[in-house]
């Protein structure tokens, strides 16, 4: 146990922000550089090595948390980086990036607020990037059996290191133009530098991985052709199909879906443009979804001087505390404040989108909006609460529906789906092909990165066991397994 004591004379706190005014003038993180290693010690010690730590149960990669918030505790930043990395791949990625489902099973939050774990986490693997102590891990010898990746996500990345590690040939095919899938693509600067991705890249390089940027599997190159190229394949494309919104005025210039628009500001910082070619700069923006997806394109049109933004979300706005029917120690729905929100715009509830207007030349001006409340768990309009929003630059932040199957991936592999879209597999994340296999989003649908890197891990291990007849990687979930809920 870390500080018998911690959790009683211990207050909590996070990371410090920059002030908003400095942040928004430029797309690098927003938290202070350095300011948690002062306190982070004291705060692992909150930590009260529970008899049964629930915090385990709400993170599906089993993070081993009260182990290295005792090592963190101490200040063995070493055996602390050891024991973080034994369930998880990237925790630069997840302490960054991930809503902490941990934090809200952690037994200390019943009476008090939880242990910052997401902020021990991040110390710590930031901690051992500075020292050096990740390196990379190549396998000792190589098993003569090739793996295909598609996609190059937290699912994809996840499988390809344990895949690697476990001494196959592996090569990561993505149809962007960089590695890295949504972290590269749909996770703002703001949020995570793009140098913590590219640093794993470089050491899954050093270690054997090999990766193919540019290559559409179903377009550039035939499910048939991968098949003869490989033993095996893993397929972790996400659920990129969006979601989208079928209302009049829908085909208006300036209404783009969220993947459309926050890409092009990374390209941004790639050096790719100068400007975006879809800017925020000067308009009324308006964000459909309030989801972090929508916080994202909030925090990007602030970047871009928005003249106003205003995010919109057809459910009612949750509470700050944990109602009855959301009990520890599951995952609430609460009302949360991200540091997008905290640089502005307005946030609307219990509303629904009727339709857009536009100008003589097509572009959208205006949205027009409707209250809505819930009967029988359908939104039903209010008579008498319409209203005209304006709208120059609207996102669509509404989530995704499953795969992408027109791009021939699906059908060409000849893949079963299930009754949610998505692609079936069994218990080891075999598909119905024989030698596919499936991991991440596509198979599990729109879900979270700790997720995405379990699955990934755990899809490795059927990989493995069909290459080689027996594998020793873990699998840290089961392709049923789901967030605790009520």
């Amino acid at each position: 146990m870390a500080d018998p004591k911690g959790f009683l004379t211990t207050g909590r706190e996070v990371a410090e922000t920059r002030p908003v005014a400095e942040r928004v003038k430029d797309w690098n993180e927003v938290y202070v550089p350095g300011s948690l290693l002062p306190i982070i010690s004291k705060q692992a010690g909150r930590c009260m090595d529970c008899g049964i730590p629930f915090c385990h149960n709400g993170c599906p990669l089993g993070n081993l948390i009260p182990e290295w918030n005792d090592y963190a505790y101490r200040e063995n930043w070493q055996a602390a980086s050891e024991r973080l990395h034994a369930t998880n791949n990237f925790p630069e990625f997840t302490g960054r990036l991930c809503p902490a489902p941990c934090e809200s099973a952690c037994v200390l939050g019943i009476s008090q607020p939880a242990v910052t774990i997401k902020n021990v986490e991040v110390s710590i693997i930031d901690k051992a990037w500075d020292t050096g102590d990740v390196k990379p891990q190549p396998p000792e010898r190589l098993s003569g059996k090739t793996a295909a990746v598609i996609g190059s996500g937290p699912a994809g990345l996840a499988a390809a290191q344990q895949l690697t590690r476990a001494g196959h040939t592996v090569v990561v095919y993505e149809r962007a133009d960089r590695i890295g899938g949504l972290l590269r693509y749909g996770i703002p600067e703001f949020k995570m530098e793009k140098r913590h991705v590219n640093r794993r890249i470089e050491q899954m390089r050093a270690e054997g991985t090999k990766f193919r940027t540019g290559i559409e599997i179903g377009r550039d190159l035939t499910a048939t052709d991968l098949r003869k190229r490989f033993d095996a394949v893993v397929i972790a494309a996400g659920a990129t199909t969006a979601r989208d919104l079928p209302v009049p005025g829908r085909e208006l210039n300036g209404i783009h879906q969220a993947m459309e628009y926050l890409p092009l500001s990374n390209k941004v910082v790639e050096g790719d443009f100068v400007s975006p070619p879809i800017t925020a700069e000067g308009k009324h923006v308006v964000v459909i979804g309030g989801g972090d997806t929508g916080a994202d394109c909030v925090g990007t049109a602030h970047r871009q001087g928005a003249a106003s933004v205003t995010q919109l979300e057809i459910m009612p706005r949750p509470g700050e505390e944990r109602s009855a029917g959301q009990p520890w120690p599951t995952f609430p729905m609460l009302y949360k404040v991200t540091s997008a929100h905290e640089e502005g715009g307005e946030r609307v509830y219990s509303v629904s989108t009727t339709h857009f207007e536009g100008d003589a030349d097509g572009n959208v001006q205006s949205l027009h909006l409707v209250e809505v409340e819930f009967v029988d768990g359908k939104p039903t309009q209010k008579p008498g609460t319409e209203r005209v929003i304006p709208a120059q630059l609207v996102t669509l932040a509404m989530g995704f529906t499953g795969t992408d199957v027109e791009n021939g991936l699906v059908s060409q592999f000849g893949l079963a789906l299930d009754e949610r879209g998505n692609i079936a597999r069994d218990a080891d994340f075999a598909t119905n092909i024989d030698g596919v296999y499936v991991a991440g989003d596509a198979g599990r649908g729109q879900s979270l990165i700790v997720w995405a890197i379990a699955e990934g891990r755990s899809a490795a291990r059927g990989v493995d066991r069909y290459l080689t007849g027996a594998s020793e990687l873990p699998a840290p979930i089961r392709p049923t397994d789901r967030s605790l809920t009520v």
